[in-house]
């Protein structure tokens, strides 16, 4: 029988990947103590669990055929894999994240040209060496186990650390000096897998079903009724280029009508809605929004 095996991130991302997949239509869980994975609904997957600092790595050796993790590590690891897509969902906030030079409020460093013989703490090592010698500045860079922004000034001079609101940085006095990349996360796949017919298709058919989870947690549906006459009004209350889904009534003078809107917008557009002769609105969530 044909398997995928794909590796997910353990640790701060675990929680919502799981979700995610969920959503998507795999459920998956895990026993406590173990890293493999069993996808509850479908035998011909197969998965692992890492962090994902190293998921790329093992995607790239084969050891699995697919894996979630940050495009920060992929480029980190120097892996040759085949990047499928975004994946736009993180533990809170868009998923888009930051990894930036950051040196102590009272430390009389202000640019990377100050940092020249000094220490930096991080976990990106090989992005930040890249990006000090394309600065031209020669600085030890030594490796951060994690808790990077309590280190300085008592260990080192200046951090490069990830960031998605920056909160934890001014929670520890830290000033960003400079941004080296900004980062999120990926399905990838290796390269040999890829070229399998069957292995392609199951994760191109994985990923159709996670964009459209992603894609339906900025949307809802909306349903109600109105009277033809009102049809004009009702249109022009709902978001430019939007057209609703129309259905007669038993009562033909009256009509029903469906749309998918975004769920920033309906707080306002229901109100609208109701003035312009709509009536019975009902607003239901979403599961995937498959475009």
């Amino acid at each position: 029988m044909h398997v995928l095996k794909i590796a997910l991130p353990k640790g701060s991302l675990q929680d919502a990947t799981f979700e995610l997949f969920a959503q998507a239509g795999y459920r998956v869980s895990v026993s406590p103590r173990s890293y493999v994975l069993k996808f509850d609904e479908d035998a011909k997957m197969k998965g692992l669990l890492f962090r994902a600092q190293e998921i790329s790595r093992y995607v790239e050796q084969g050891i699995v055929d697919a894996g979630v993790t940050g495009r920060d590590w992929v480029a980190e690891n120097g892996s040759k894999v085949k990047e499928v897509s975004n994946l736009l969902y993180a533990k809170s906030g868009s998923g888009i994240v930051k990894w930036v030079l950051a040196a102590p409020e009272s430390s009389k460093i202000r640019t990377i040209k100050d940092l020249e013989g000094k220490r930096v703490a991080t976990e990106l090592v090989q992005a930040t060496k890249k990006f000090f010698r394309k600065n031209g500045v020669n600085a030890d860079i030594e490796f951060s186990w994690g808790a990077t922004e309590i280190k300085a000034p008592a260990l080192v001079d200046a951090i490069v650390d990830v960031t998605e609101t920056g909160s934890s940085l001014e929670a520890n006095n830290l000033r960003v000096i400079a941004t080296l990349l900004e980062s999120n996360t990926v399905l990838i796949a290796n390269r040999e897998a890829w070229k399998n017919p069957w292995k392609r298709q199951k994760i191109e058919d994985l990923n159709i079903l996670l964009q459209g989870a992603l894609s339906a947690r900025n949307k809802v549906g909306l349903k109600m009724n109105a009277p033809k006459k009102s049809l004009a009004d009702i249109t022009a209350a709902l978001p430019a280029m939007k057209s609703p889904t129309i259905s007669p009534l038993s009562d033909d003078k009256w009509i029903a009508l469906e749309i998918i809107v975004d769920k920033r917008a309906v707080r306002d557009m229901i109100p609208k809605l109701k003035k312009a002769g709509a009536s019975d609105i009902i607003e239901y969530p979403l599961t995937k929004v498959i475009k």
